[in-house]
């Protein structure tokens, strides 16, 4: 299913890691993360997603919301950890994807909680 929200996407992430460097970078990330997860669960999940998305304004159907969890859901629980909010975001960034790699061994241990 292919999502489309009519919105052209802009890659932001490159000035972003230019501006706050690499540890700076994976740090939004993770408050990226902390703001969408569920408290109780500290996983982004599609209670918390749609939610979440309400509160932006942004009307997107639940299909569409499966699909985005779907999309990082690499160990099959149907939510996303920090981990997997962070590979994802990656893997939606051309620059991120094609340019200089950043270390990700910043996000080892990284309790999303604690930050």
């Amino acid at each position: 299913m292919e999502l489309n929200f009519g919105m052209d996407f802009e890659d932001y992430f490159p000035s972003m890691v230019a501006h706050l460097g690499e540890e700076g970078f994976i740090g939004e990330l993770c408050y990226g993360f902390r703001l969408l997860m569920d408290v109780n669960k500290g996983l982004i999940t599609f209670e918390s997603l749609k939610m979440n998305c309400s509160m932006l304004g942004l009307e997107v159907r639940d299909d569409e919301l499966v699909c985005m969890l779907k999309e990082g859901d690499l160990d099959g629980d149907g939510a996303l950890n920090q981990m997997e909010f962070c590979i994802l975001m990656f893997r939606l960034s051309p620059y991120l994807m094609n340019g200089p790699k950043l270390c990700m061994s910043t996000l080892q241990g990284v309790d999303p909680k604690a930050m």
